[in-house]
């Protein structure tokens, strides 16, 4: 989409489902930030096994897993009608409806509208929404909200709050099935099956495998196989999870 010189705002869509295709019934989906974030955060773990073992020094930090990648937004909820781009009559979400001007609804009615689209527990699915974030045509974002912060920094005479701002967290997810198609496993701790085909060798299939061809022989005696240096096209070969103790 070309530039148009239309300020675009951060939506967040709210879905009853984690495959992303039933949106929730609210009386507002998507919603609309009433003020972007100045800057967004992402942030991407790598999770490692460092525990030393008994008698040394140091260890290698093996490989344990990918934890998904957060987003951290950081804005505000204002009632005070000051902030220039708050009082937009595009968004519907968070201003009074006004014949003549627009004015933001009050700060517990624009808290109250945003926790239950991102927090509160929906009563259809037992849990908080599944949520998609929108940022214009250049950042999507599929995920839950894992923390929310809420700092009350100004208030009305009657206690009210006036300014509120917030910092949430929110955890990319990814729906089970679609997470094992993109990872595609090839873990030498699952049983993997492989069809035989035409100038295949047990020896480089193994490898493939455990990334160590030694393990031929104990692949050939899980297949029964008299040998390993002639296998058959056609022929399916089981790799099991192997006992690397094992001669």
């Amino acid at each position: 989409m070309k530039n148009s010189g239309q300020l675009v705002k951060v939506s967040i869509e709210a879905f009853d489902n984690e495959d992303f295709t039933i949106k929730t019934k609210l009386e507002t989906n998507p919603i609309f930030l009433p003020v972007n974030p100045e800057s967004f955060t992402q942030n991407f773990k790598v999770e490692l096994n460092e525990q030393k073992g008994q008698g040394n020094q140091s260890t290698n930090a093996n490989y344990k897993g990918t934890k998904p990648e957060e987003l951290k937004l950081e804005f505000i909820f204002d009632g005070t009608n000051t902030i220039q781009g708050y009082n937009s009559k595009l968004d519907k979400n968070f201003i009074q409806d006004q014949s003549f001007e627009a004015k933001p609804k009050p700060v517990k009615e624009q808290l109250k509208l945003f926790m239950d689209t991102v927090y509160n527990m929906s009563g259809e699915i037992h849990r908080p929404h599944f949520l998609k974030l929108h940022w214009g045509d250049g950042f999507k974002f599929t995920c839950i909200l894992s923390n929310l912060d809420l700092n009350y920094t100004l208030f009305e005479p009657s206690g009210d709050p006036l300014r509120i701002k917030a910092s949430a967290t929110f955890l990319n997810y990814v729906a089970q099935k679609e997470r094992v198609a993109r990872e595609k496993k090839r873990s030498p701790d699952l049983t993997h099956v492989r069809l035989v085909k035409s100038g295949d060798r047990l020896d480089l299939m193994t490898f493939d495998i455990y990334k160590d061809p030694k393990y031929v022989t104990q692949i050939a005696r899980a297949n029964n196989l008299s040998t390993f240096r002639k296998i058959n096209p056609g022929l399916e070969i089981v790799f099991p999870p192997l006992d690397k103790s094992a001669p």
